[in-house]
Formats: C-alpha cells, structure tokens, sequence
C-alpha cells in the first residue's frame, strides 16, 4: 500500500502538539512542583499510615495481585447456551510494558478447559513417517529448547471494526484477544527428524486433547521452520487455559493455529480441511473468489493510552502509548497523528524491537483542549504498512469476518472524553 511521504520538519506534527522528551521531562517536572504543599518535607509524606508502623503479611508461596489492582482482569466473552465455548481479553488499555502476565493472557476455548493430568497425557508423532512415536511430559522435558518471546492473536481479533458504526467498548474488550509473552519449549524440527518424515509429506495435523477436539492443518515447512510445542510461559509451567501440558506455538501466524492441550501430530500430504479451515477462517472477496489459508497475522498497531472511555481532565502535556506487532517480523516505524492523520510524526519504539513481538511505542501529546482524532500507523520491516479502513474494506470488502488490521481512531472531545470514530 502506498504511504504519505514523511513529514518535514517544518511541518506541524501531531496537532501541533509534539514535544520531545526533554522537553516533556521538563515539564513534568514544573507540573510536580506546582502540585507539592510547600514547606512539606519527604520525611513526612507518609504521616501516621498505619503500615508505616504495623508489620506485613507473611511469605506467600505463590504471588498474587494487590487487592487494589481488582479491576485488571479479562472481560469474559462466553456463549450463553455452552459456557465453554467463548473468549476472553487481555485488558490492554490497563498494562504497559511488552509481556502479557500469564494471567491475563486472552482465552479462546471451543469446549471449556480440559483438566489435564501430565501423568496420563502423551503427545504421539505419526502419520507418513519412518516411526511413530509418543512423547510424555517428563520425556519432552529432557530435550533441547529454545525460548522466544512472541505475541498470539485471534484471527478474529478486532472483528467489529467491519461493523457500519465503531463500537463503544475498552480497547482490550475490542482489540484484546491478542498477548504476548516468552514461550519456551522443544523445536518441532528435532521431534520431526526424529520420527524421519517421508519426502512427499508437507502438511502436518496437529490435534488438542481437549473435548471438542480442536484440530487444524499447518505447512510442514512452517513447522520445521519455527514452531514450537511449548511447556513454560513467562518462564513458569503452562496453565491451564493456555494449554497446559503442553501447546503448539506457531510464530506470527493466526492463534486457531496455535493448538491447546497438544496430543497428536499427523504428517501427511494434504490438510484436513477441518470446520476451522473451511466454514470458518475461509473468506468471500468483492472478486467473488475467497480467501482460505491466509495464516500471517496483518502489520498492526493500537493506542491503549489515551483511548476508549479513559478522559483527559485538562488541557495539558499527555503521554501517547500503545502496541505495535507483525506476523511478518519486526516492527521497524509506528507513526502516530492527533489531526485524523492529517499529519504524522515518528513515535519513540521501546527497545528490544523483536520479530513477531509486541513493541510499545511512546510519544508525549500536549493537548490544547480542542477535539482531536488519534491514529497510529505501523510499518514492518518487510515492509507492510498498516491501512487505513476504508482501503481494508475497499480491499476486502465487508463479507469477511477475520484478519481486521486497519488503522484504530480515538476520537478526544473538547471535554477530554475519548471514543471510537471512523
């Protein structure tokens, strides 16, 4: 897709609103120094809080949450006639930072959350190879791994950005069905050549033990490439809702691939043409032809600060925040506009910058009490450059329901009040 040239420097960037972060760290200072009592020393900041004098709370064997912090939590999006069947999102407006906390990683479930013993579980690799084999946990546990951190979205993450009207929801509650974290586990290569896979194989079926029996098919190129089947997350064993014994992770590529509860791989020469790659994830262009098998997650961006029903109380310095990835690589430039993309600046890329990765971006806004619409536009280093909707739709038209990248507006009124636009 085409982009707008860059920028001069000349150029009113951001709404005219653009400071560099010296100039915000300055200001930010002058603000603290409004706001502080004079004459208040430090020492007597705290006065007579109770904790300053009572002891804490004991050890804990396992760390949980400040009770303060009970309203960071996934909103739960469940069928109402199979409570299993159903999703849950990853509150994005409400974390910072790069990695997902395991326990709000977002959830896709087909049929609730098995309950898995490791002790029972087996991950058997078979189909057109030189030998089948089956793989306990403890056995899986004893091979070579590799650790990566990598994001995972829902094909249908974002969907309702097809919709006529933008939706009104949280940022995570529309756009969160996307996480990241470090996944470490055995490389699919080596449990491949150990079972010695026929040459005119190239597709493998990977199968969840789960009760609706998830299973989809993958390109064996794909599989020996990167993929993993994945024991830790965030360095701790896997959860439940998140696979646990054991989960294939299939880097960049759409999250129906990344099957839960692992327990069969069928190499074989064609794919099963399963619900989920055929009725589903297959969709009806304006050409009339569809698309199926479209596997790589879209060049993708996403201001979580300040967005959906968060408001701006004055006019005043702000910090502009949110979430670039790509299931093509790195991400290489995010842009961000204040004037409905009128004009774009260079927003600031939290280093490290990893391939298929969340990459937190940053910029500061002064706000000058006025309406204002805000984008961030992503660019990949292959490349890809996120569009905006109306070259999507033009593009795909609106018969689909998977794979929505477009560029996300938040509208700021002139009361600091902020809200979904196209």
């Amino acid at each position: 897709m085409a982009r707008k040239p860059h920028d001069s420097p000349d150029q009113p960037r951001v709404g005219e609103g653009r400071l560099d972060r010296r100039g915000f760290l300055k200001h930010g200072a002058a603000l603290a120094a409004v706001t502080t009592p004079a004459g208040v020393q430090a020492t007597q900041a705290g006065g007579d809080l109770p904790w300053l004098h009572v002891p804490g709370q004991p050890f804990s064997a396992y760390g949980q949450p400040s009770p303060h912090e009970h309203y960071t939590a996934r909103r739960i999006g469940a069928n109402r006639a199979v409570a299993g069947n159903g999703v849950s999102f990853t509150p994005l407006e409400d974390l910072d930072g790069t990695i997902t906390p395991n326990g709000l990683h977002f959830e896709r479930h087909h049929n609730g959350v098995p309950q898995i013993d490791p002790a029972q579980h087996r991950l058997v690799v078979h189909g057109r190879v030189r030998q089948a084999l089956s793989f306990d946990v403890k056995s899986l546990l004893r091979y070579p791994m590799r650790s990566q951190m990598l994001f995972i979205e829902c094909g249908g993450n974002s969907n309702a950005g097809w919709h006529a009207e933008p939706i009104q929801r949280p940022a995570g509650s529309v756009h969160g069905l996307v996480s990241c974290a470090e996944w470490t586990g055995v490389p699919l290569s080596i449990l491949l050549d150990e079972a010695g896979v026929d040459p005119g194989a190239s597709w493998v079926i990977a199968e969840g033990a789960d009760a609706g029996a998830m299973n989809m098919s993958i390109p064996l190129g794909k599989m020996r490439e990167d993929c993993l089947v994945a024991l830790y997350q965030n360095g701790e064993r896997l959860r439940p809702e998140n696979g646990y014994p054991m989960r294939l992770i299939v880097p960049g590529w759409e999250g129906v691939l990344h099957v839960k509860w692992l327990q069969r791989l069928e190499v074989g020469d064609q794919p099963v043409m399963s619900r989920n790659e055929t009725s589903k994830y297959t969709e009806l262009l304006p050409s009339g032809k569809a698309r199926q098998f479209t596997f790589t997650m879209g060049c993708k961006s996403l201001i979580t600060s300040p967005s959906h029903g968060q408001t701006l109380r004055q006019p005043d310095v702000y910090q502009i925040s949110g979430l670039a990835w790509s299931g093509h690589g790195r991400i290489a430039r995010v842009e961000v506009s204040a004037d409905n993309g009128k004009h774009w600046t260079d927003a600031v890329l939290q280093s490290p910058a990893l391939p298929r990765c969340f990459t937190r971006f940053r910029l500061p806004w002064r706000w000058d009490g006025k309406p204002a619409v805000l984008k961030s536009r992503a660019t990949d280093q292959a490349g890809n450059v996120q569009p905006e909707r109306a070259a999507l739709i033009a593009e795909r038209g609106r018969a689909g329901y998977f794979h929505y990248h477009a560029i996300v507006a938040w509208a700021v009124e002139d009361d600091g009040l902020v809200s979904h636009t196209y």
